[in-house]
């Protein structure tokens, strides 16, 4: 036994008190000891041995500073967080503690004042719980975020750029060949009228489609309004308006996500969407978006053919291969469901960060609630 939790009382103890006692001495995962009024250690259990590697014999009679490294000892830490227990009734606290052997851990550390009948003073009870392990995965899942975070802006400000390059060099290059083309028709004769008319339409085309890619690579809105608006403009703007399906958004935000969550959201939803255009033969898709565990679960569901024969193959599709590893790389999952005549639904989730705790972040995006904010519905 490492030390009785009552020492310096002689009296027996009542069979619930034993009970007790043997529980206190017993617990590996805290340690759970006491300290006189001027905060020498009067008691120490087997999980402050284990936590501390002190034997009772070496540690009982000792200051409990012995505990706190030589900064907090000069800045007479232990003393005021007596101090502080006494004067609040408790005291609650994380930081470096120091081992027997000298080396540091991380810990959550309770000191509870112990007054007797009369209102004086007789000790305190101090709970330690070795928060290491705890401490280095926050850190890692911290830094893993950090790290994403960079990466989400590395892929958003690269798809400006070449958004940009494409608009302002290559468009405008194509743009000045059409209207030379459509020049020189004009002032050919046959046959070389028609052929340059038809040298036109295709570069018309050209242009057409390089407009459609700046529009996917830099989406306006989303840095502006958020993802629930973002998503709708998309949906009514380019499912319904352009494509010509069906469309629906349900949600029940009430707040706007992280600017990081809310890019790797609308990316893969984008890239679901373009999917369902070109593969599944659908009337009508349906987007919901719903808090769940500490982030957001999205579903792209879609009433087209279905077909479970080509979901192996399509796995290996270069959009799917980047929706899964958008939706892992943010510390998620991603998964997609097709059978005939069910049609397919893609369903990912991505944990969500909360305002604030990251520095860096992509600037303009907002925190707001929503009211109440209906999606537009694409034509019948």
């Amino acid at each position: 036994m490492t030390g009785d939790i009552r020492a310096g009382q002689g009296s027996a103890l009542a069979p619930t008190e034993t009970a007790f006692t043997l529980l206190v001495t017993s617990v590996l995962d805290y340690g759970i000891f006491m300290l006189d009024p001027e905060g020498h250690v009067s008691s120490w259990n087997a999980g402050a041995e284990r936590i501390k590697g002190f034997r009772a014999a070496d540690i009982i009679g000792k200051h409990f500073s012995v505990f706190y490294p030589p900064e907090d000892i000069a800045a007479r830490k232990p003393h005021t967080e007596l101090e502080t227990a006494i004067a609040e009734g408790r005291l609650e606290d994380e930081g470096w503690r120091i081992r027997k052997d000298g080396s540091r851990f991380w810990a959550n550390v309770v000191i509870t004042p112990l007054f007797d009948e009369t209102g004086e003073l007789r000790g305190f009870g101090k709970v330690t719980r070795d928060m290491t392990e705890r401490r280095a995965a926050e850190q890692a899942l911290t830094e893993r975020r950090r790290l994403f975070t960079h990466l989400v802006q590395a892929q958003e400000l690269e798809r400006r750029r070449i958004a940009w390059d494409v608009h302002d060099d290559s468009i405008q290059a194509m743009v000045a060949v059409g209207m030379r083309l459509q020049l020189l028709a004009d002032q050919a004769g046959e046959p070389y009228a028609h052929e340059l008319s038809l040298l036109d339409a295709t570069v018309r085309e050209a242009v057409g489609r390089l407009r459609n890619l700046t529009f996917r690579l830099q989406p306006p809105g989303i840095d502006r309004h958020g993802l629930v608006e973002s998503l709708s403009q998309h949906l009514n703007d380019v499912v319904a308006g352009s494509w010509g399906l069906e469309s629906s958004l349900e949600h029940n935000l009430q707040t706007e996500p992280a600017p990081e969550t809310a890019i790797t959201v609308f990316r893969i939803v984008q890239e679901a969407l373009l999917n369902v255009r070109k593969h599944a033969r659908a009337d009508a898709v349906r987007v919901s978006v719903t808090t769940e565990s500490q982030g957001l679960k999205v579903q792209v569901a879609d009433d087209g053919t279905g077909n479970a024969a080509v979901a192996p193959r399509l796995q290996e599709h270069f959009g799917l291969m980047e929706m899964r590893e958008r939706a892992e790389t943010a510390g998620g999952w991603w998964t997609m469901r097709t059978a005939p005549g069910t049609g397919t639904t893609v369903e990912f989730w991505v944990p969500d960060l909360p305002t604030g705790e990251l520095d860096e972040r992509l600037p303009g995006a907002p925190v707001r609630s929503f009211d109440s904010l209906t999606a537009p519905q694409g034509p019948s």
